[in-house]
């Protein structure tokens, strides 16, 4: 074993060196391979649909990267434990710069943090499939699922009987 890290699942490389002066878009979006291979990587059932919009620019010291990604993703309920979809749709901004600044050279607390460019290459898919996993929620509910603890709770606020009560006054002959 290496320790070498897999290959990305939805690479696009771009070559900082052809980058001019103006700010240049890169639209992709992934193939049916890539996307079962993400849902794979990011635990989802499914994932239908996965493009984004990136903008690349030079800015002082690197290269401002921008994107918004829309995803149509299938999750497992935590609740009901059945597959629902969702629609993601998430916008951010990376800046990579040759060197990182230690903290204490930081001026500006407001400054956007750097990612290290360790060569002459972004990979703008492996950027937005990481943020796609950042945009996941962590404990995907469909809609209209309830905990069942909330759920008898509010059953015992509105005088109404919930089913999960009514298995517990069950269970418990």
């Amino acid at each position: 074993m290496t320790g070498e890290l897999p290959p990305p699942e939805f690479s696009r490389l771009v070559s900082i060196a052809r980058l001019g002066d103006h700010e240049a878009a890169y639209p992709i979006t992934a193939s049916e391979t890539e996307r079962a291979a993400l849902a794979r990587r990011f635990g989802l059932v499914a994932l239908d649909r996965f493009a984004a919009d990136v903008r690349l620019a030079r800015v002082r010291g690197g290269v401002r990267l921008e994107a918004a990604l829309e995803a149509d993703i299938v999750q497992d309920c935590v609740v009901t434990l059945e597959p629902f979809k969702s629609r993601i749709a998430d916008a951010f901004t990376l800046v990579y710069q040759r060197r990182i600044a230690p903290p204490s050279e930081l001026l500006d607390p407001d400054e956007e943090e750097a990612e290290l460019l360790g060569g002459d290459e972004i990979d703008i898919g492996e950027a937005v499939a990481q943020q796609l996993s950042l945009a996941l929620d962590p404990f995907p509910h469909a809609p209209g699922a309830g905990f069942p603890e909330a759920e008898q709770a509010e059953a015992a606020e509105t005088g109404r009987s919930h089913p999960f009560a009514e298995l517990a006054r069950l269970a418990k002959k």
